[in-house]
Parts: C-alpha cells; sequence; structure tokens
C-alpha cells in the first residue's frame, strides 16, 4: 500500500498515480493533483451544505429529461493517471466517459463550493486543472460573499470569469436553458451560518 497520512499535508517528494489510490481504503477521502496526495477536509460546515443541496437540486431537477447526468461528491473524476478529483457537483454529458469507478476525463461542468480549507486550491490549482483538461465550464461559489464566478471556456481556455452576486441570474452554455436565480441559492445559507 502506498505510504500516506489521512489529513496531512500531502507528502513532499512523493508521486502517486491512479493504481496507489485505488488501494487506499474506501472510508478515506483522497485527491491527485499531479500526483501529490490531498487528503479531503473534514465534513462540509451546514452552510456548504446546503448550497450544494439546493445546487444539486436544481441541476438534477433540470437534467431529468435530458442526456446529461449530475453527480454530487464524492464522486471522482480521473484527469489523468496522476490527477483524480471530487469536485462538488460535476455534470457529464458523454455517457461512454462514466464506469462504476466514475469519471474518466473531463467533466463538461465542474462545481465547487469554498471552504476556509479548500478555497486556493479551489481557486488556483483546481481552476488550472480543470482548464488544462477541457472542463467546459467551472463555477466557484464563495458563501461568504456571497458570489458565484463562473468560467466558461473559449478559444484558448478559460475565458475572463463572469462575477455573479445574489441578485443575479445564472445561467449555463453546458446547461443550455438552465436558469437560477441567486438570491434563491444564497437564500439557502439564511441566518444559519457555515
Amino acid at each position: 500500500m502506498a505510504d500516506y497520512v489521512q489529513g496531512t499535508s500531502p507528502k513532499k517528494n512523493v508521486k502517486y498515480t491512479y493504481a496507489d489510490y485505488l488501494t487506499w481504503p474506501d472510508d478515506e477521502r483522497w485527491e491527485l493533483i499531479n500526483g501529490i496526495a490531498y487528503g479531503m477536509s473534514p465534513a462540509p460546515k451546514t452552510g456548504h451544505q446546503r448550497l450544494s443541496r439546493e445546487l444539486s437540486c436544481a441541476i438534477f431537477n433540470f437534467l431529468d429529461d435530458k442526456s446529461c447526468e449530475a453527480f454530487s461528491a464524492p464522486f471522482d473524476v480521473k484527469l489523468s493517471e496522476e490527477t483524480i478529483v471530487q469536485p462538488d457537483i460535476s455534470v457529464i454529458c458523454d455517457a461512454s466517459k462514466i464506469d462504476d469507478k466514475g469519471c474518466n476525463g473531463a467533466p463538461e461542468l465542474a462545481i465547487e463550493i469554498l471552504s476556509d480549507s479548500t478555497a486556493y486550491k479551489d481557486e488556483t490549482e483546481k481552476r488550472l486543472l480543470y482548464e488544462k483538461h477541457g472542463v467546459l465550464e467551472y463555477w466557484i461559489i464563495n458563501p461568504g460573499l456571497p458570489e458565484l464566478i463562473k468560467f466558461t471556456r473559449g478559444k484558448n481556455g478559460f475565458e475572463k470569469p463572469q462575477h455573479l452576486s445574489k441578485d443575479e441570474i445564472l445561467t449555463s452554455e453546458v446547461l443550455e436553458g438552465f436558469e437560477l436565480p441567486l438570491d434563491k441559492l444564497f437564500s439557502s445559507l439564511g441566518n444559519k451560518g457555515e
């Protein structure tokens, strides 16, 4: 079994592959980014869960009679032999990418909800990975502001991001016809804390 420690910072000078990843215990959550193992943070806070639930419901309902399929974390997305991530929500429109272990290749849409422990990784490393591997649309939700940042693929990668506030309506190029008033999404936070 690979030499790793759950819940710690990534080990330096150790590179793992998908083969290593498959040997790790099912009750532990990990991501591999360019061969570096990152232990997933503890269970998300309540506000994160509420946002995830509201957004998942809206997307799942929208996709009810369509060919694309949505998955909530934990769900493995294998971008390469050394990069396996677990977006909070993934939308895959190419059914041939899906197997019993997750998604093989880039989802069309990846969504991450920021938390204190994942913000840097989601806003930098994962954004670059999703861009490199061909994700068509990437949404980053910042519950603290509240704000949704939407990246859409152009000819040369992600175009300039759109910053959407709670007074705006979220639309999607990947989910054509999808509309979600962000005040409805962010109202799930209420005064209930994160």
